[in-house]
Order: structure tokens, then sequence, then C-alpha cells
């Protein structure tokens, strides 16, 4: 292993890896706009529940394609529907909480941010996730010997990735926070990023569409 760390073609292809998932797993998608959004309505700290739900069933996601999974699931016909209808509802239901919620200095202990459950959910019925991790696994190679050593560092490496890729998102959605304390820039914030949502969810339906 270390002969291979050492081999001059190793990190150009750790930093190809890297970039192709930061295209590919961080583009807009259901969960990537699902923490901007929560982040902006209801700010960081109240955010992270949600987050690590949406981290821990998107891990969960790349498991199952490095372990040749996904192919047996997506081999099922009605599955992916199921998981695509699962994630509207959801979604849906998200943007209404988002679009509803009240100014971050109005924000009172019954009005709840979405928990560790629905972010975990969402990830795991996330038709993107399975699509976008499968895409970057079988696209990209690190040559570095046998299949399993290959497999278990994409698998260490998008784990980080997945990790990062979320945080920032969120990141991106708190910094709106401040601006959220004023309740006529509140509701149009939030109602916007209501409609990224609604979009997020209705763009796969479309793509399906004849």
């Amino acid at each position: 292993m270390e002969q291979q760390l050492s081999d001059p073609g190793f990190w150009p292809a750790i930093l190809n890896l890297v970039l192709a998932a930061s295209v590919v797993m961080g583009s807009p998608g259901p969960a990537t706009m699902s923490v901007t959004a929560l982040g902006a309505a209801f700010g960081l700290r109240r955010s992270l529940p949600y987050l690590s739900g949406i981290i821990l069933g998107t891990s969960i996601v790349l498991l199952v394609v490095a372990g040749g999974l996904v192919s047996i699931l997506l081999s099922v016909p009605r599955l992916g529907p199921l998981l695509l209808g699962l994630s509207v509802i959801y979604l849906i239901y998200l943007a209404f909480r988002i679009a509803t919620a009240p100014p971050l200095s109005r924000s009172d202990p019954a009005s709840r941010a979405p928990r560790f459950r629905g972010g975990f959910l969402l990830a795991i019925a996330n038709p993107k996730a399975y699509v976008a991790i499968a895409a970057v696994f079988a696209g990209t190679s690190l040559a570095v010997g046998s299949r399993l050593t290959e497999t278990i560092l994409k698998t260490a490496v998008l784990a980080v990735m997945i990790v990062i890729i979320h945080g920032a998102w969120l990141l991106a959605g708190s910094s709106f926070a401040r601006l959220l304390h004023r309740p006529s820039v509140s509701r149009v914030v939030n109602l916007l990023f209501a409609a990224v949502l609604l979009a997020s969810a209705i763009r796969p339906i479309v793509t399906m569409l004849p």
C-alpha cells in the first residue's frame, strides 16, 4: 500500500475522484437543496440533526453502491418509482414547513426544524443519490492494484466528500439566516427556497415522462 501511495499517479487520481464527486454528487438535488433551505429557514444549529440524517442516509447509499447491490435494487421495476414517490412526498412536506417557518427572531420551541429521521429517510429514498454515486464510482479509477483496495479507498474518499458537500450546502443556506430576522425578507427567502425544493421534487418526474 505504501508503494501505491508513493506512485506519482495516485494523488492525481484521488484529485480526479474528488473533483468528480464535487461536480456530480455536489450538484443541486433533493438532499443538497433541502439542507440549504433548512439552513436558511431554521439556522445552522437547529438544522444539524437533519444534516446528520442526510449524511448517514447518503453514506448507506454509498455502501450499497460500493457493495454492488445498487444494480440489484435498480433491477426491481417498482422500486425506482416507489423511492421517487417517497422523496417527492417528503420534499413537498418540507417545502411547506419552510414556506411557513416564522422569522428566526420569532421562532418558538414548538416550531421545530425537521429532525434526523426526516433527513435520513429522504437520503435513503433519494434516487439522485444512487445514480450520482454510482456514476462517480464507476467513472473513476485509482489504479491501486486489487479491486477490493480500490473499492475501500473510493468509499473512504466519497464518505468524506458526503460530509463536506452537504456541510457546505448547509453553511451556504445558513448564511442567509442573518437576513431572516426581518419578517418581510424572511417570508420572501423562505418562499423562494420552498419553490426551489418543489422544483427539485418535480424535475425527476418530468424527466421520466415520455
